[in-house]
């Protein structure tokens, strides 16, 4: 339940922060969380999911009582470094949790729970945002404090699931195991780049540009909580991709989600009609919250040897090398003019839809 998730672009720029040093925030703290990611990975598997998620629940808990005190710069630089630590931690583990959980074969449906019951926290803290918050800033900053600690609490009730295989493994042995399986999977690496452009396009779009583009449309800061809610029902889709893949397959599912993200960025970069700007940040949205889970469901069948969080914090890692980029991407071209931002994403989105389809064609074994 992020309460300030509304305006959480004008929330920082209340606070002296810019959208370049919005973007460049957040590309330092990408390149932290690659570098935390594969420890991370490796403690899960050596301590457990659980007491890895209860960690990083506490460290996510105290992230955003910074956030909500923060000023300038620094403040936020400091939140979002915290920030990293929590993020390269439940990275992978998470996934691996519920997979561990859930199973292979029931696997898909749980990161689709788990995508929509995150969409059920943001939709009531909209909902509370635009009708009893009122637009007050600092009120929805200590809401997000006082949700993030409950979700602490409760971190600390989850069942346990088996220890995972292999776990007396050095983290040096563990490293080399990865880097030869992501070696021996390289052409694996065009998916997670492909994965990267179109998620990364919704991040930054939707949770920050998308209040600029509100802005450029006319449309007042009380009423983009309004807004926010159905930009955020788009994310209890997540829960019936299984159906989509089920009725399409999963290549034709997958290509039609890349398809409808450039379409939508590129009606972005054109239009400052308030409708017309609705429209295409809620299919962007759902072009990458039904991704989510199928992305999800394909990383976790990559896994051969290695350990499982492990396996997927490197995903993880590859993907934010791209995120770096693309961010600083975005905040220098929002800078100029918010059209020429979507207009890059739009982009992004089509080279996903390309490197996809090349990993799907080249046969495997030229990954050998």
């Amino acid at each position: 339940m992020v309460f300030y998730g509304p305006i959480a672009t004008l929330y920082r720029q209340a606070r002296g922060v810019s959208v370049f040093q919005i973007t460049l925030i957040e590309s330092i703290s990408l390149a932290c969380l690659i570098a935390l990611e594969i420890p991370w990975g490796y403690v899960a598997d050596r301590i457990g999911y659980r007491r890895t998620l209860a960690a990083c629940n506490v460290l996510y808990f105290l992230s955003k009582i910074v956030f909500w005190r923060a000023e300038g710069f620094g403040g936020f630089l400091l939140e979002r470094l915290m920030l990293s630590a929590v993020l390269s931690g439940l990275s992978g583990c998470d996934s691996a949790y519920l997979f561990s959980l859930a199973g292979e074969g029931e696997s898909q449906k749980a990161f689709g729970a788990y995508e929509a019951s995150a969409t059920a926290g943001l939709v009531a803290a909209s909902l509370l945002f635009s009708t009893a918050v009122g637009g007050d800033f600092d009120a929805a900053g200590f809401l997000t404090v006082l949700s993030y600690g409950a979700a602490m609490v409760l971190t600390f009730f989850l069942p346990e699931v088996p220890p995972p295989a292999r776990r007396s493994a050095g983290f040096g042995t563990r490293a080399g195991e990865a880097a030869r399986e992501v070696w021996d999977n390289r052409r694996f690496l065009l998916f997670l780049a492909a994965a990267a452009l179109l998620t990364e396009s919704n991040q930054t779009i939707t949770v920050f540009l998308s209040q600029l583009q509100y802005v450029r449309a006319g449309v007042p800061a009380r009423a983009m909580g309004y807004l926010f809610i159905p930009l955020t029902l788009m994310g209890l889709f997540a829960a019936r991709s299984h159906r989509l893949t089920a009725r399409l397959g999963e290549g034709r599912a997958l290509s039609g989600l890349f398809l409808l993200g450039a379409l939508s960025c590129g009606l972005l970069a054109v239009t400052g009609s308030p409708v017309l700007s609705v429209a295409g940040i809620l299919a962007l949205r759902l072009s990458a919250s039904v991704f989510a889970p199928i992305g999800m469901e394909v990383q976790n069948r990559q896994v051969r040897s290695c350990g499982r969080a492990t396996m997927l914090s490197v995903y993880s890692s590859v993907m934010n090398l791209v995120a770096v980029g693309t961010g600083l991407i975005f905040g220098r071209l929002a800078e100029e003019g918010v059209g020429r931002a979507m207009a890059a994403g739009a982009g992004f989105c089509l080279a996903g839809l390309l490197l996809y389809t090349l990993w799907r064609r080249l046969p495997e074994r030229t990954a050998g």
